[in-house]
């Protein structure tokens, strides 16, 4: 049987959280409890701004952490552009595309000290196009950027540039422990990737902070699973 990452493993599990807000803080003291990784995804040009958002009739806080913090905050975890300031970017032009993208990859490798590979396309539903996807490859060092599209599915995908996670945490909460427990017990020998994404500040919109901790505890500690970073499990 081929193994396919760490070339020990058929089976890995990876999360991505985007904006770097100072929920992550809370976040990544679970996700280090648990010994799971995640890739964060970072605007680089909005680090220390303050405001909150209404999500779902509440109000929740939407606080960007600092620039000095960056380093030390995420130092378990994988740091991915998110762009500089968080457009829609099928509206830019492409010069403008490649300064969104590049310049924040830059921003977040000086202030981390770590090279920066990786991406989520920024905003909700269908915030991409192909040619997005083509101009992101063909003229940034991104090698892989993840989309908002659930694709609940396990299977390795061909195209990087439009990554598919396998659920979005807060609006399929049912569906991601399913599917965990499918995943769990799955033998399988083809790669397989169960990938959750979201931003950390939704877990304060109905406080479901215990409910995400029940499913670290769910999927975590397994000897035939591979734990690790976007960046890891994609083998960059």
């Amino acid at each position: 049987m081929n193994k396919y990452f760490c070339n020990k493993y058929n089976k890995a599990v990876t999360f991505s959280y985007d904006d770097g807000v100072t929920q992550d803080k809370r976040l990544i003291e679970l996700l280090d409890k648990y010994k799971l990784k995640s890739t964060f995804n970072i605007n680089s040009e909005r680090l220390g701004q303050e405001g909150e958002l209404i999500r779902e009739g509440v109000r929740v806080s939407h606080i960007k952490n600092k620039p000095e913090e960056i380093a030390e905050i995420y130092k378990n975890h994988e740091i991915a552009a998110h762009t500089l300031t968080h457009p829609f970017l099928p509206d830019l032009s492409d010069d403008e595309i490649v300064h969104q993208v590049e310049q924040d990859r830059l921003n977040l490798e000086k202030l981390s000290g770590r090279s920066v590979v990786g991406m989520a396309y920024p905003g909700g539903g269908i915030n991409f196009t192909e040619h997005v996807a083509d101009v992101i490859r063909s003229r940034t060092n991104i090698k892989y950027c993840r989309t908002t599209v659930s694709s609940h599915s396990f299977d390795m995908q061909k195209d990087l540039y439009v990554f598919e996670p396998t659920v979005y945490h807060h609006k399929e909460w049912d569906n991601m422990f399913e599917m965990g427990r499918q995943f769990i017990e799955m033998d399988t020998d083809k790669p397989q990737i169960f990938y959750v994404w979201g931003h950390a500040y939704e877990f304060d919109i109905h406080n479901t902070w215990d409910r995400f901790e029940e499913f670290c505890k769910l999927i975590s500690g397994h000897s035939d699973i591979f734990y690790g970073t976007n960046r890891e499990v994609f083998g960059l």
